[in-house]
């Protein structure tokens, strides 16, 4: 999380220029973590739209910021919270507050009791006016808010984190491959076909995912202009195949694979955790869809000239006699 704020200051500068330089000279001597604050317990994900309740109200020195927010990774370890917040205006200006971790005013509450990931201290953080000073919030009225230029290239990044807990639940398969040696075998049943194609199968779908992985990255670091489009999809295809990897590993070794004094269920745990990083799979999925349909959609077609009105009857032609009848002539 810390590297990605790194990416996105790269891309759309935020920080005021001289705390971003003291912070890096920090960064040299002690860890300075930072993170993007932004998920709420009522707003939920925020990549689906809403305002955060989390306020930000001007002072005569700065700002004063208040809320309640959720799921900020590494919450007891930063250095520096980015909290997502909107003023009160009409058209309120939003963006991400920088708040020092030192902070008056900023209460840690230990909600974190996950599936996996569990060292990440993804705890709540509460808000009660906290002040900051007035560079440390950028907002941008909400009728204005540019487009996210660096959101796509965090995503495969986060998404590629867990190809990394996949590769670990591979070491514990091939290691405890080699290392089991059953009585009615007599040798290690990493020997056996079955296990060799299981190794396949695991290798196959991790490299599937570096690939799909790098790949995009690739065209990020070479500007290519479809990049954040095939980023969209890249996220289910890495995530697919490295949940696929460690599910094939569990599925081969059995009640192993679900001890706890063994890695290899806290890796089944870990990697189940990429599904809820943006964008989640049936939202990009749905992206996906419409953009390639979009692209076969028939043109639309200009409306067809309206038909030529009848001519008028002319003030000497009875009614219900045809248009244009000569005087005296019969009704039809």
């Amino acid at each position: 999380m810390t590297v990605f704020q790194h990416v996105r200051q790269a891309r759309d500068p935020f920080w005021p220029d001289d705390l971003y330089r003291t912070m890096i000279a920090d960064s040299l001597t002690r860890p300075v973590l930072l993170n993007a604050v932004r998920a709420e317990p009522e707003l939920g994900a925020p990549v689906r739209g809403g305002l955060p309740a989390t306020k930000i109200r001007r002072t005569a020195d700065g700002w004063v910021l208040t809320g309640h927010k959720g799921y900020a990774t590494s919450s007891e370890g930063l250095s520096y919270h980015l909290a997502w917040a909107a003023t009160e205006d009409d058209d309120p200006l939003l963006g991400h507050a920088i708040v020092p971790a030192d902070s008056p005013g900023i209460r840690i509450v230990r909600t974190w009791d996950h599936f996996g990931l569990r060292a990440s201290s993804t705890h709540d953080v509460i808000y009660t006016d906290v002040e900051i000073p007035t560079g440390n919030f950028r907002g941008v009225p909400r009728s204005a808010q540019p487009a996210d230029t660096s959101l796509a290239a965090v995503t495969i990044g986060a998404t590629a984190l867990y190809v990394g807990a996949a590769r670990a639940a591979q070491e514990f398969f091939v290691r405890f491959a080699n290392e089991r040696v059953p009585t009615s075998l007599g040798r290690p049943i990493a020997t056996t076909e079955r296990i060799q194609t299981i190794a396949g199968e695991i290798e196959a779908q991790l490299v599937a995912a570096e690939e799909v992985a790098f790949g995009v990255a690739r065209r990020f670091d070479e500007g290519a202009p479809d990049a954040a489009e095939r980023a969209v999809l890249a996220k289910p295809l890495v995530a697919r195949a490295a949940i696929t990897a460690v599910q094939t590993a569990v599925a081969a070794i059995g009640n192993p694979g679900l001890t706890r004094h063994n890695p290899l269920e806290r890796h089944l745990r870990d990697v189940h955790c990429v599904r809820v990083h943006p964008p989640q799979e049936d939202t990009a999925l749905l992206i996906a869809g419409r953009r390639t349909l979009a692209t076969a959609a028939p043109a639309v077609r200009s409306p067809a000239p309206p038909a030529p009105p009848e001519s008028t009857p002319t003030s000497s032609s009875r009614p219900g006699a045809p248009p244009g009848a000569p005087p005296g002539a019969p009704s039809p």
